[in-house]
């Protein structure tokens, strides 16, 4: 069975599953993607990562301000799409999600019911857990508690950052939603429906909501483990940060050293040449990639060669 698929993304997390499908050789009837935007320094109009993979393999393209808006739902029934697939998008609402007669089909970047949310990939490792994965599933309308379709696990490796994790979870996504949609085509998946309150096993639930600033802080009064953890999980972006000499420092990388050592908490240590570190409750995080308010992103030895410190 030849399906008519409406994909809906915008980032480059999602071009890998629309190019599967479309090199699968699915029917793409229409790509649905945020409208362009405003960036740079020139302020120019940029087109969405999946919208610049749409243009060159000549899709439809539609960019709705609104997902609501009558000429757009007009739009969308007339294409008659047997199953719409999104993946990094908007939240939708039921009058598009519930339209095609086979569903609509989401890529999450967790084992749901876990890390439901808007930032799993962040928090898995911020929470420092050691695996994860993806999952498809059918969209309904509490998020992302729809019936799964297929999952897939992840290790996360001891120094993974959100970033590193991104990128394997970008094409295991991939890989996933291509088989899932094979199965629905073949009518060979059997939907699991999501236990509401409990993971596998006993379990609490964890969740993955937005990431805000205060979120971002680092507090040193914590343990090691954890400022190392909340630091891989924010890096490369929005990234973990403190205050040095009152100017905003962002921390990309450091290693940690558990050695319950009694200074004070954020006490700052520097052989003003080679390490910038900072006490915690049980020992010390070294600073080895950051970015100063109002400087470039640089090597912790870079910014020592123009820093006047202690």
């Amino acid at each position: 069975m030849s399906l008519r698929i409406i994909f809906m993304g915008t980032p480059q997390f999602a071009v890998p599953s629309l190019a599967l499908l479309y090199e699968a050789g699915f029917d793409i009837v229409a790509v649905i993607t945020a409208p362009d935007k405003p960036a740079g320094r020139g302020m120019q109009l940029t087109e969405s990562a999946v919208k610049k993979y749409a243009v060159e393999k000549n899709l439809k393209i539609l960019q709705p301000e609104k997902l609501k808006a009558p000429g757009f739902i007009e739009e969308l029934k007339s294409l008659k799409a047997d199953v719409q697939v999104v993946v990094a998008f908007r939240m939708l609402p039921e009058v598009v999600w519930n339209m095609p007669p086979m569903g609509t089909i989401n890529l999450h970047a967790s084992l749901l019911p876990q890390y439901r949310g808007a930032a799993p990939i962040n928090w898995v490792i911020i929470n420092g857990e050691k695996e994860t994965g993806l999952t498809t599933f059918k969209l309904k309308h509490d998020i992302d508690t729809g019936n799964i379709l297929l999952q897939d696990k992840i290790a996360i490796a001891e120094n993974e950052t959100a970033g590193t994790l991104h990128d394997k979870m970008m094409n295991t996504g991939a890989k996933l939603l291509l088989k899932a949609i094979n199965g629905l085509a073949n009518g060979k998946i059997k939907e699991i429906v999501q236990s509401s309150s409990k993971g596998s096993g006993d379990e609490t639930l964890q969740h993955a909501p937005k990431i805000f600033t205060q979120t971002c802080e680092i507090d040193w009064k914590n343990n090691t483990d954890k400022i190392h953890n909340l630091i891989r999980g924010l890096s490369p972006y929005p990234a973990a940060f403190t205050f040095l000499q009152e100017k905003k420092l962002k921390i990309f990388s450091a290693e940690k050293e558990i050695n319950n050592a009694k200074n004070n908490p954020g006490e700052i240590f520097t052989d003003n040449k080679t390490f910038l570190r900072f006490s915690t409750n049980d020992g010390f995080i070294s600073l080895k990639e950051i970015q100063l308010e109002g400087k470039k992103k640089m090597s912790i030895e870079d910014f020592l060669r123009g820093w006047r410190g202690n």
